[in-house]
């Protein structure tokens, strides 16, 4: 399920123009070893056939563009070309050519999410992962970021939403299963309906348009469209009221995750302390 992206009013130069930047040094080669990925970098899955075969073009012709990197305390850190790194190294490549730029750490995050989403590198979770990153490290509103990165605030918004996707939806929306158009009309519908109306749209194939007009039947007639039974109904409230009791007795957030007798339970812990905390309660 192939999606197009549109692309961003703001380039990479409307952040770190080169003209007005003095403290860049072009084309400097250093140590492959001395570079650490960006903390912030948007982009967790790396095509690793695509990444073989820059890897292949780098050891035969070598990096043409420098990736951009900021000086830190035990070495540098990547602004922009990750996947350029990863490809160097792959390659055996000893020394790297880079741009040097002393910018802010907010200032890191956006280049990196600019850069993966001229180039459509991102998924839409993980696009939505980095925006929300922006609104809490920053203290970034969603127009803020609509006007930073050249993007209208609706599709801000609507990005956002699709983290409110259970977690084993989100992953099928990572793998290209389905797009962000079916994952939003999925949210539409009722929470116990979703990861069932999922596994109905890969398996049938249904278009976005069929999966919007399915999922405004599901909210009038859940029951019949997704045929769930009066029993699984009567396991999910069982299972919210336990979920409730472990939530009371830990004292933090647990989600459970209850399908044909069979699940798993995320306990969410906020700190160490937290964690140890909580495996007491476990273990006592």
């Amino acid at each position: 399920m192939n999606k197009t992206k549109k692309g961003l009013g703001k380039g990479l130069n409307a952040l770190i123009p080169e003209a007005a930047d003095k403290n860049v040094d072009n084309n400097i080669e250093i140590d492959i070893q001395e570079i650490v990925p960006n903390k912030s970098q948007p982009r967790k899955e790396f095509n690793q056939e695509k990444l073989q075969e820059l890897s292949d073009s780098i050891a035969q012709h070598g990096i043409i563009q420098p990736i951009i990197v900021s000086k830190i305390e035990n070495g540098f850190q990547i602004i922009a070309g990750e996947r350029r790194w990863r490809a160097a190294m792959k390659a055996g490549m000893k020394t790297i050519p880079v741009v040097i730029k002393e910018i802010s750490d907010k200032e890191v995050m956006e280049i990196a999410l600019i850069e993966n989403l001229q180039r459509e590198d991102l998924n839409d979770i993980e696009e939505a992962i980095a925006y929300k990153q922006l609104m809490d490290k920053h203290a970034l509103t969603q127009n803020e970021i609509s006007i930073r990165l050249g993007k209208s605030r609706v599709a801000i918004a609507n990005t956002l939403r699709l983290l409110q996707l259970p977690e084993d939806i989100r992953r099928l929306v990572i793998e290209d299963k389905l797009t962000a158009g079916h994952a939003r009309a999925i949210l539409s519908i009722p929470e116990i309906f979703r990861e069932r109306f999922a596994e109905r749209i890969i398996k049938e194939k249904l278009s976005v348009r069929e999966t919007e007009k399915k999922a405004v039947h599901i909210k009038n007639n859940g029951i019949d469209e997704v045929k769930i039974n009066e029993k699984e109904i009567r396991n999910s409230d069982f299972v919210l009221e336990l979920q409730e009791k472990v939530q009371n007795l830990l004292g933090t957030k647990v989600s459970i995750k209850h399908k044909n007798s069979k699940g798993k339970i995320e306990i969410t812990y906020y700190s160490d302390d937290d964690l140890e905390r909580i495996i007491r309660q476990l273990i006592d």
